[in-house]
């Protein structure tokens, strides 16, 4: 099944849910685990019902769900088809499909509430530094390249963040190499960077502004709070 544009998935409207990196994400409110395990269940037919389900994490006081399809079809510029990880109809469907069920169950939906953290290493040699990174945070290589065109490393499980390579011309250290992707809801981005700068931190570069914003803490470290949005400046 093809993977949606950024557009698409703005224009489908999920109240209840945020794009996060790749896929779909929302929280659930619940008032105990057993209520949080009756939800789940409620879920888990929907999903067999359509053949694809939602990756949960169950905690007291909230269901956290993500959905993905790890089958999408994206085709580059020569019209060659890949298989990656990302948003596909199949998702868009089941999301609505919850929703409804949250709804019917009386459980309230705070998609504002999550975060999703992704680690990006500036190098100018993904190939040759990926399998390590690979075999370091999941234990074998296996994980390097999945659901990515490119060299990304996505532990199947998600256990760890993905560590996507963000490509650089040949330096010479020391130069921060490594920094945090934080997602948030678009709603809180503002927030989230407003808290930031109020405990020390400077902003750094907002030209791509809301799709991403460049922070910094007091040595100079920087990271990006990021959003599905399109930069400003794109229209």
């Amino acid at each position: 099944m093809d993977m949606l544009t950024g557009a698409q998935i703005t224009e489908a409207d999920l109240a209840d849910w945020r794009q996060l990196g790749q896929g779909l994400h929302t929280r659930y409110r619940i008032g105990d685990f057993a209520a949080g395990a009756r939800f789940v269940a409620a879920l888990a037919e929907a999903g067999d019902a359509g053949g694809h389900h939602p990756r949960v994490t169950l905690g007291e006081g909230y269901a956290d769900l993500k959905l993905i399809s790890d089958d999408a079809v994206y085709r580059d510029g020569e019209g060659v088809e890949h298989l990656v990880s990302w948003v596909t109809q199949r998702d868009v469907d089941l999301a609505r499909r919850i929703t409804e069920i949250a709804a019917a169950q009386g459980v309230d939906a705070d998609p504002a509430s999550l975060t999703t953290i992704e680690l990006a290493l500036d190098t100018a040699s993904s190939s040759r530094v990926a399998p390590f990174w690979a075999a370091l945070l999941t234990g074998g290589t296996a994980a390097m390249g999945r659901g990515s065109t490119g060299d990304d490393v996505r532990d199947a499980t998600g256990q760890t963040p993905i560590l996507w390579f963000q490509d650089t011309e040949e330096h010479d250290p020391p130069r921060q190499r490594f920094h945090l992707d934080v997602w948030v809801a678009p709603e809180v981005a503002g927030q989230r960077i407003a808290a930031a700068v109020a405990a020390g931190g400077v902003v750094v570069d907002d030209s791509q502004a809301p799709s991403y914003v460049v922070v910094a803490d007091l040595d100079g470290n920087r990271a990006c709070v990021c959003t599905s949005q399109r930069p400003a400046s794109e229209g």
